[in-house]
């Protein structure tokens, strides 16, 4: 899980320097943080000037409220030796993140490694780098299991990776990066819900179950051409093609009903002319739903 700079720190508990007094840490600053990911506590300890140990106490998985009544722990691990190499990694457990699901309890990693494998600011190929992201979890009790398909429930499980490659020209004024990714998540949990028929995540909808063990699978590509005439301004063009074992990615005939969203959130919306409907095609309306996506995104990047 990784997690942003902080959008509100709504104090600073303590900012110390301790190299003087035998501990060997360089600094040990808390914050009660607000951030787009969590509520919580977290403490950055410093033992040398490469090195951040991060405990966190949350309040849950990306979330403003504690579900189901507990508090989650976690910690990142932040290894900076030299200019080219960074090493992170985020661990993430004991989260009953599971809504309405008191007692399922999920576990997460999301570690990742980035290299700066060239840098010549004489060259008009001046600087290249690689990141390489690898992200691994489950969630048992409740119903689930994290071993695999048992008397304990169907296996519910998180597998993915990233990797780019990044290429700077003439002095930094232009980039290109190519990438992909591949998921596997077995029960959805962490994968969004379409918004069909203004469904929500506490909705749910029967157009796009999220049982428990139900198959997922996706990955992409992506290409990204970046012009940087200066250090204020970014153009960027990108390409980025997605596809799932299921239909999942909204096609031109959206996820919306006709004539807006129809009855409860996430509710099967009738055809005109049926007060009721059951799912056949002949009484209900259907998203239109695909296995796979184009993109091509334009976006001017702005620093004040």
């Amino acid at each position: 899980m990784s997690t942003p700079e902080s959008s509100c720190r709504i104090s600073g508990c303590s900012a110390t320097t301790n190299s003087t007094i035998g501990l060997g840490v360089s600094a040990v600053v808390c914050f009660i943080e607000h951030t787009v990911f969590f509520n919580g506590v977290r403490i950055q300890i410093f033992p040398t000037e490469h090195l951040k140990i991060e405990p966190w106490l949350t309040n849950g998985w990306q979330s403003y409220e504690r579900f189901n009544g507990r508090p989650r722990v976690g910690f990142q691990l932040l290894w900076r030796p030299n200019g080219w190499l960074s090493v992170r990694g985020n661990q993430y457990a004991l989260g009953e993140d599971a809504l309405n699901t008191p007692g399922r309890v999920r576990h997460h990693t999301d570690d990742s490694i980035q290299i700066k494998y060239f840098d010549n600011p004489e060259r008009f190929l001046d600087k290249a780098a690689f990141s390489l992201t690898g992200d691994m979890g489950c969630e048992h009790s409740g119903g689930v299991s994290c071993a695999g398909n048992s008397a304990k429930g169907p296996k519910q499980s998180f597998l993915g990776y990233m990797i780019y490659n990044r290429l700077w020209f003439d002095r930094d004024k232009y980039g290109l990066t190519i990438g992909r990714g591949q998921i596997n998540n077995p029960g959805w949990y962490l994968v969004l819900l379409p918004p069909i028929n203004g469904a929500t995540a506490a909705s749910g909808t029967p157009y796009f179950t999220e049982n428990p063990g139900d198959p997922y699978k996706a990955w992409d590509y992506v290409g990204t051409f970046d012009w940087m005439p200066s250090q204020y301004i970014t153009f960027r063009w990108e390409y980025n093609h997605r596809a799932a074992n299921v239909p999942y990615f909204s096609g031109s005939g959206g996820v919306t009903s006709p004539g807006g969203n129809a009855g409860a959130a996430g509710s099967m919306a009738c055809l005109s002319g049926f007060t009721s409907c059951n799912g056949s095609p002949t009484n209900t309306w259907l998203p239109d739903l695909r296995k796979t996506e184009n993109r091509l995104n334009m976006a001017i990047l702005v620093k004040f």
